[in-house]
């Protein structure tokens, strides 16, 4: 196996809702590096998990909390409040990418001490453009041996805890990201190319009409083969820079795209 393998869908209760929780299981042979809290920083993993967690998260043990939702052993934990059955994949040149999309406040990196940050923006009629990755659609059928029809989030739900309000209301959410390429990379390469998914994410969510950089709380993880010759590179002009670049864009736009829509009034 050397891309980005099925996850697998399960839910759990807590804090009196119905939480999904993604998990791909890649195995040994894997790198990553990862800004989460679980299994952060650069090494060997096997795994990474993907869990919906209630708006105003406020545990203040997120390590164990996410470590208790895997499979054990070395593997990655991101969080997030954004519904993660809307996952969006794309593709590019062998690079693969994830993205589960939650724009209730968006954020500029660069923002004024002591302003808060505003709610939903309005984005505009999205612009069509040249597909230069290809994508899957919207990840809306059940996904993986644990999950049946009426286990999945009705499609329209909004992000965990937070009622519907046409829209117009701030949600909290939060851009969690995964890549994988079937090639080996330097810590210097791997350093770079989570840049590059931090640049290709931006484009796509101005693109998609939301004046942000993000949101305060995204995370990343970029997964590469342990054995090989390793990339000296992973920028955007770099080979598989490129390629994790164009796969990223494609799966963040049409994931804002698909939140945006679905909070349409």
């Amino acid at each position: 196996m050397t891309g980005i393998p099925r996850p697998s869908l399960t839910h759990r209760t807590e804090d009196g809702l119905r939480l999904g929780t993604l998990l791909w299981r890649f195995g040994p042979g894997w790198r990553m590096i990862s800004s989460a809290m679980l299994g952060g920083g650069i090494g060997p993993r096997e795994w990474v998990l993907n869990a919906q967690v209630a708006a105003g998260y406020s545990r203040m043990d997120p390590v164990e909390h996410m470590d208790a939702l895997g499979p054990g052993g070395p593997g990655v934990g991101m969080m997030t409040a954004a519904v993660v059955e809307r996952y969006v994949t794309a593709a590019d040149g062998g690079a693969e990418a994830v993205a589960t999309v939650g724009l209730g406040v968006p954020t500029w990196a660069a923002a004024p001490e002591g302003v808060p940050d505003h709610g939903v923006p309005v984005a505009p009629e999205p612009a069509p453009e040249p597909a230069s990755a290809s994508a899957s659609a919207f990840a809306r059928e059940p996904v993986g041996s644990a999950v049946s029809g009426p286990a999945r989030e009705p499609v329209g739900a909004g992000d965990a805890g937070m009622p519907e309000t046409g829209g117009r209301a701030p949600r909290p959410g939060t851009i969690n990201i995964l890549v994988a390429v079937p090639v080996a990379f330097s810590d210097p390469a791997l350093v770079n190319a989570v840049m590059t998914v931090t640049e290709a994410k931006t484009q796509a969510l101005l693109e998609a009409g939301f004046p942000c950089t993000g949101t305060a709380s995204d995370a990343v993880c970029v997964a590469v083969r342990e054995d090989g010759p390793a990339e000296a590179f992973g920028g955007p002009r770099s080979v598989w820079g490129a390629r994790i670049a164009r796969a990223v864009h494609r799966a963040v736009l049409d994931g804002a795209r698909d939140w945006h829509t679905r909070r349409a009034p």
